[in-house]
This record gives structure tokens, C-alpha cells and sequence, in this order.
């Protein structure tokens, strides 16, 4: 709240006039306003306010800021140059805008935001002057909200008829008021999905409305919902696309094989996660009188079932991929398609799309065959247990690695096939190393759940050589199919998975923190930059800094993304790379499938502009998506850390800034924060160059990759904010 004056003031200012009359007529400068006009735009009618409009005005025309483009009527004086960009907001209200007219962020401070959202299309103006080297704007209009619903708690003051919602994510910096008959009969303290519907000229909170109610907040389900509800996942399938699914015909007939490539003969096999329920690739093995390797990838056929035009299809396209939550997926599917008729289960025929290869064993390809088959899968494995065929070189499954928990002995021909393949695999990785590609081995941080989805354990997913088999068999045929469209003369449409070079101020950025670890990195060409990313991953392997470098090496690429531009794929080192391997669970393999179909029967190509606005959608689910599965990642190992308050834990240092250090714990890879204001043993000031804290009498210095001794201090599940008392350093 403003201060109030001291003395007494007989008349009321209207605050911060000049700036909300130049506000206003900036934002819709082809328009003229009189002062009636910004009067009812900023809600007031009295003489006194009427008044003073009236002579702001005149003000601001002397100034030459405004003119009177015919009597009584103004508009801005527009001298200035307006850009176009995305706003990304600070916790603190400041922001940032990536705009591609500009090589560094622009600066925008709280008072110049005027009401734009983080993540809004935003135009705005440049000062001349800077803030700590950057670039400094402020923000005119608002041309495209980036979301509308937000995630929150509800407070009703029932006395006042209003209620407001405080939203969950820091980056909304205002709460949003609702009229008390907008609340959806909400509780107060509920957990709340609101829409927002407006944001008058006068008012200080945006206007909405409540369109869900999530529960109470702390309890599992509700956070889980708001997870999804944040980032506006469904969590339901409506029940008319369910009753669609349901009635569709999932029946292997004579006729359509007949229209199929028949491979139920070929020995094939499905190896995957444990806990997985959809199978949605196979691969067949078939040595040939020629010497030659016959290897099919064989995909689930998901585009003979989703037809285009379809509420089916409409759903999965919106919903564009599924979502990976800890406890749960919410498939793009539903059941009846995505475990069922599409999964490839142990003997069971199924409709299959494939990529048909043979090669020698030097990993040559001498033949290549695309379309559509039908296959029956001999045999179903787990990772762990191919792991286990691959290591022992024999058919042997243990009891400790076994889906059924009993020792048995696998097909013979199939180990055979596995071993063979394992070995060809780890040719074409040696060969798709050796052309530049980066290896990102990032360790997945997974859960043991008890039955009320509670965690009582924290493990860490890493990638062997069964996984690695899959990995390049599903490369090589999301490579090949790629290739085979875009080498296409004329020039084909096609959906690509593309991945620019990486940003050299980031890979700057990252030599400036790994060379705190005593890493060096080579940037002067393509090659030695791949070369030395691979040889830091290597080196940092298994050590504590491990999880904070290759995180930071993956942030210092490029996102990958799709598109019908084509410009390959750095990180794999691919000139031609597609999605075509799991349409059960992305759209455009779906899509990818559809049109390697229509380009087989001979077919013109496919609009190019309407395929670039699926990809575009695509990519944007994919970061939702993301953003969903980090989040309950996030809420787990809060909800780990609740059960852990009494005991102290080894960390590191992974981020240091003017508020705070952050620390990885080592054992579980949990992250939280040590607030500047609990290291009471000294006064700490942040040091931007050496990444540290340094206190001012006993020049202790708290460095990034430090190793520490933390405790837990405060868990909120709501905020999904962990905080740590600082203990001091380790000694090893």
C-alpha cells in the first residue's frame, strides 16, 4: 500500500497519470481518445479526476508526447520503433524478452510489464539506456496471452462477496480476483483451476472465474491434477471419444493381411520396461541364404485405426503425446488402442508398420523395404533380462532379472538373435560416434511407490547395452525412413525431428562452470566440439558433479523440435532424422506413418503449411509435457524429503545466486534451496565470477560444485519448494 502524505490533501491524484495516459493511448496508437474517453477507461467520472485528465493532456502535448489530431481529440506521438517478442518473467516481477531483433535479452523492469503474463507475445520499446549491460524496454500491448488458466489456492472472504485466487506458480505475480459467484462452489482453501477472463484498465488483479476444483491442497491426487491442470493436460479421455475407441474394429481379418506384407513367420520379439503396458515396437531377426541380416523394426500400425476426421483422432492430435507423471501415464490413446489392439503383446497377431533392413556385419546396408505388414511377436522381454542374455552369452534368464521371478532358459534362436543384435548395435553407436554424434547418458531419477503412491525409495535409471540395442535399431529406422522421404525428387513433405547447432554464448557459459571442476572444453569446429562434449560426459561419469554437468550440457543445446524444414540433427549427428517409432504415444510418428504411406502409393505431396502448424503444436505439447513430468518429479522428492527432516545429507553445489545456493543431494538427486538469510555464521555476498558466496569476515567461500552437509528445513508440496539449513562443508 502507498504511503500516505502527511498534512491534509484536498484533492485526490489520480497516481501515476502521465504514465497510464501514455499507456493507454500507446496501445491502441492508430486510435484518438478524448479525456471522456480515458475518464471511463480508468473508471472514474468526478470533476476533480475530469480534471486532471484534462490538464495531463495538455501536459503531455507541450511535451510533444501526445497530439490533438482534431479538437479534443489525442493521440501518442509515435517516434519510436516497436519489436515483437516473448516475455519471460523473473520470480521477483521483473522480466526478460527474447526477441530475434536483438542478440541479448531486453530488460524489463515490474513498472514497465503493464499487465503482460510470463510466456505472453508481448510488443514493446527500447530505451537508450541499459540495466547491468542489458538492453531496457517497456511493454505496449499485450498480442497474445500465452495461457489463460491458472493453478491456485482459493481465499473467500464471504463478508466481501469476492474471493482470490493465489496462484501456485512464482512466475504469476499478481492474484486473481473472483466475483463470489464465479468461485464454482469452491471451499475456502481449495486447490482451484481459474480462467482468467479479464483485466480492467483500473484494476490492480486480473479478473476470472473458476472453472475446476482440484481438492485439497498436500493431498496426492489434487497435486497430481494440478500438475496436468497447470499446464492444461487432460487427465480423461471425453466420453465420446472413449465410446468411439470402444466400437472400433480391432479384429485381425483375411482381407487386410491379404493388403500386408506377412511376416507372422519371421521370429520376432518385443523388449521393453518391466512396468511397461503398451508395446509399440518389435524387432525380427532372420539370417538369409546370402549371409545377409534381415532385421525388421516393426511398429505398431496406429494410423490403421486413427482415422483422420475422427473425434479419435482429434483427441490424439490435441493431446499431441503422453504425459510420463511418476505414479502415472496419461496416455494420447485410450486403453482399448494403447494396451490393447495396438500393443504389441507375446502371441498375438497385430497390424504393423515397418522398416525392413538387410545388412551385412560390418553394418552395411544393402537392401531397405518400407510399408505396411503383419506380425505375431514369439516372445516378450524386459530389459533386465535381455541385459542378462547379452552379459552371460547364453540363453540363461535368472530368477532375479525374470518377469516371472523364475529361472528359465530363453528361445535359443532368440538369444542367438539378441547376441547378433547386440553386437551390430554396438557398431552402428561406434559409427554414429565416430561421425560427431553426442552421447547423453543422463541419469533418470525413478521412484519405488507403496500402494498409496507414497515414496519410500529413490533409484536411478541408467542405460546398458539392451537398452542401447533398442536405441539403435529404433535410430537407424527413424534415420532411414526420414531419409528415404526427404531424398525424394521433387521435394516430398515430410514431419522431421531437427536439432540446430548448439548457441555459442551457452557453450561458453558452460566452459566458464565445467573449468571450475578443472574440465576443458574445444570449440573450434563442429568435430572438436562434439568430440570434447563426449569426452566431459565420459569423464564426469559416476562423479558428484556428474548429474549438475551433464544437466548443464544438455541446456547448453539446442531443443530439439519438429518441423517439415529439414536441417538434421546435431546431437545425433544425422542429416535426416523423423519420429516414426512410437505413435502409440507421439502424434507425429502418427503422422510420419500417414505420410510414408501416401508417398508409397505413389501420392502427390502433402500440404506443406499445414504440417508445419501440426509440428509446431507437436513441439509445444512436447514442452508441456516436459514441463508436467519435471514438476511431479519435483513433487516426489519433496514428498521423499518430508519422511527425511532429522537427517543430514551429503550435497552438491549445483547454483549460486544473489539469494541463495542450491544443493544436489547426492544420494536421491533431490534439489533445494539454502535462503542467503539461514547462513547466519557469517555475512554472505554473491561473487557472479567465481559462481560462489563469499562471506566478509571469514572469507569462507561456498563454490558451485562444492561439496556440502545440508538439512532439510521446510517441504511445501504446494509451492514445490525445498529448503535446506546449511550444516557446513563436507570433509571428506
Amino acid at each position: 500500500m502507498s504511503k500516505k502524505k502527511k498534512g491534509k490533501s484536498r484533492k485526490k491524484g489520480i497516481s501515476n497519470l502521465t504514465n497510464t495516459i501514455l499507456s493507454i493511448l500507446k496501445k491502441e496508437r492508430n486510435k484518438t481518445f478524448n479525456y471522456k474517453q480515458i475518464a471511463a477507461k480508468l473508471g472514474v467520472n468526478d470533476a476533480s479526476s475530469r480534471n486532471q485528465i484534462i490538464k495531463k493532456l495538455r501536459d503531455l502535448q507541450g511535451k510533444q508526447e501526445i497530439e490533438e489530431v482534431e479538437r479534443g481529440k489525442f493521440k501518442a506521438v509515435v517516434n519510436t520503433e516497436y519489436h515483437i517478442g516473448k516475455l519471460d518473467l523473473a520470480a521477483k516481477g521483473n522480466g526478460y524478452i527474447i526477441c530475434d531483433d536483438f542478440d541479448d535479452d531486453v530488460f524489463v523492469a515490474s513498472n514497465n510489464i503493464n499487465k503482460a503474463l510470463n510466456g505472453d507475445e508481448v510488443e514493446f520499446y527500447v530505451y537508450k539506456r541499459r540495466h547491468r549491460g542489458k538492453l531496457e524496454g517497456e511493454i505496449t500491448n499485450i498480442i497474445k496471452r500465452d495461457k489463460s488458466e491458472y493453478v491456485g489456492v482459493i481465499q473467500i472472504h464471504e463478508k466481501k462477496n469476492f474471493a482470490f485466487v493465489i496462484a501456485d506458480s512464482n512466475k504469476m505475480y499478481k492474484d486473481i480476483f473472483v466475483p463470489i459467484n464465479k468461485t464454482f462452489n469452491a471451499e475456502d482453501g481449495d486447490k482451484v483451476l481459474v480462467k482468467l477472463e479479464d483485466w480492467p484498465e483500473n484494476a490492480d488483479s486480473p479478473y476470472g472465474k473458476v472453472i475446476q476444483v482440484l481438492g485439497k491442497p498436500g493431498d496426492h491426487n489434487t497435486e497430481i491434477h494440478s500438475i496436468l491442470a497447470e499446464y492444461g493436460l487432460p487427465y480423461e479421455f471425453p466420453h465420446d471419444v472413449e465410446e468411439f475407441a470402444n466400437k472400433l474394429d480391432t479384429s485381425i481379418t483375411p482381407e487386410e493381411i491379404a493388403k500386408r506384407r506377412d511376416m507372422r513367420k519371421d521370429l520376432t520379439f518385443t523388449i521393453d520396461p518391466k512396468d511397461a503396458k503398451d508395446f509399440d515396437d518389435a524387432l525380427s531377426f532372420k539370417v538369409l541364404e546370402n549371409g545377409l541380416y534381415e532385421i525388421g523394426i516393426h511398429i505398431a500400425d496406429v494410423s490403421h485405426y486413427l482415422k483422420e476426421g475422427t473425434v479419435l483422432d482429434d483427441e490424439a492430435y490435441e493431446r499431441a503425446t503422453s504425459v510420463y507423471l511418476v505414479d502415472r501415464v496419461v496416455p494420447m490413446l485410450p486403453e482399448v488402442l494403447s494396451n490393447n489392439a495396438c500393443s504389441l503383446r507375446p502371441h498375438e497377431e497385430k497390424y504393423t508398420f515397418s522398416a525392413v533392413f538387410q545388412m551385412n556385419d560390418k553394418c552395411e546396408i544393402k537392401n531397405e523395404w518400407f510399408g505396411r505388414t503383419v506380425t505375431y511377436s514369439d516372445a516378450r522381454f524386459a530389459y533386465e533380462e535381455a541385459q542378462a542374455i547379452i552379459e552371460s552369452k547364453t540363453n540363461e534368464i535368472p530368477a532375479v532379472v525374470s518377469l516371472s521371478e523364475k529361472t528359465y532358459k530363453a528361445d535359443q534362436a532368440i538369444a542367438d538373435a539378441i547376441l547378433k543384435m547386440d553386437d551390430l548395435a554396438k557398431i552402428m553407436r561406434r559409427k554414429r560416434m565416430s561421425s560427431g554424434a553426442i552421447s547423453f547418458d543422463k541419469v533418470e531419477v525413478k521412484f519405488n511407490l507403496d500402494e498409496h503412491a507414497n515414496p519410500v525409495g529413490v533409484f536411478f535409471k541408467t542405460s546398458k547395452d539392451a537398452n542401447k540395442l533398442i536405441e539403435e535399431f529404433m535410430l537407424l529406422a527413424n534415420r532411414k525412413v526420414s531419409e528415404f522421404v526427404g531424398k525424394k525428387d521433387p521435394k516430398k513433405t515430410f514431419v522431421y525431428r531437427v536439432h540446430d547447432e548448439p548457441d555459442d554464448s551457452k557453450l561458453a557459459n558452460l566452459q566458464g562452470i565445467v573449468s571450475k571442476f578443472g574440465y576443458k572444453l574445444n570449440f573450434k569446429d563442429r568435430k572438436t566440439t562434439s568430440a570434447s562434449l563426449n569426452n566431459l560426459l565420459k569423464e564426469v561419469n559416476g562423479k558428484k558433479e556428474q548429474n549438475l554437468v551433464d544437466t548443464l550440457a544438455i541446456r547448453s543445446m539446442s531443443k530439439a523440435e519438429y518441423t517439415t524444414h529439414n536441417i538434421g540433427h546435431y546431437g545425433l549427428a544425422f542429416d535426416y532424422y523423423s519420429h516414426f517409432t512410437s505413435p502409440i504415444r507421439r502424434y507425429p510418428d502418427v503422422m510420419a506413418h500417414r505420410l510414408l504411406q501416401l508417398y508409397l502409393d505413389g501420392g502427390k505431396s502433402a500440404n506443406e503449411e499445414a504440417y508445419e502448424e501440426k509440428c509446431n503444436h507437436s513441439s509445444n505439447m512436447e514442452n508441456l509435457a516436459t514441463k508436467a513430468e519435471r514438476d511431479s518429479i519435483k513433487y516426489m522428492q519433496i514428498k521423499f524429503m518430508q519422511d527425511h527432516k532429522d537427517e543430514e545429507f551429503v550435497g552438491v553445489i549445483s547454483g549460486v545466486t544473489d539469494w541463495g545456493i542450491y544443493v544436489e543431494i547426492i544420494s536421491n538427486k533431490c534439489e533445494g534451496m539454502v535462503s542467503v538469510r539461514d547462513m547466519k555464521d557469517d555475512h554472505y555476498a554473491f561473487d557472479q565470477d567465481q559462481y560462489a558466496m563469499v562471506g566478509r569476515n571469514s572469507k569462507t567461500i561456498y563454490q558451485l560444485g562444492d561439496e556440502v552437509v545440508v538439512k532439510v528445513k521446510n517441504t511445501d508440496l504446494v509451492k514445490k519448494h525445498l529448503d535446506f539449513n546449511l550444516i557446513g562443508k563436507h570433509e571428506a
